[in-house]
């Protein structure tokens, strides 16, 4: 079995769970390192967040040695230089964000 996340891939203990559909917007090579990864795996994109997010709720590294490695393959075949320093300080292009529809009520 491959390390995906460290200690916690068995095939005996599902856990059935209700999942909705969303629509998230994302950096794009962060997206296609994170695609890329899943697909390696064989993974969904939603298993790989839901690993990734658990992990991290609980205060755990979701990735071993290898995996980590791997990874770094990726964001250097994928051009992606940001790392944990760029959290929250992410902006889009303005052209990007003007074309894209608002969420937003307007203010009365």
């Amino acid at each position: 079995m491959v390390p995906w996340y460290i200690g916690t891939m068995t095939q005996d203990a599902r856990i059935l769970v209700e999942r909705v559909q969303t629509g998230v917007r994302m950096e794009k090579r962060l997206l296609k390192v994170l695609k890329a990864f899943a697909e390696y795996h064989d993974f969904t994109m939603g298993d790989l967040l839901e690993g990734i997010v658990l992990h991290a709720f609980d205060g755990k590294l979701p990735f071993s040695q290898e995996s980590l490695q791997r990874i770094k393959e990726l964001k250097r075949f994928y051009g992606l230089e940001l790392d944990s320093k760029a959290s929250h300080r992410l902006k889009e292009k303005e052209n990007e964000a003007k074309h894209r529809p608002s969420l937003r009520k307007p203010h009365s």
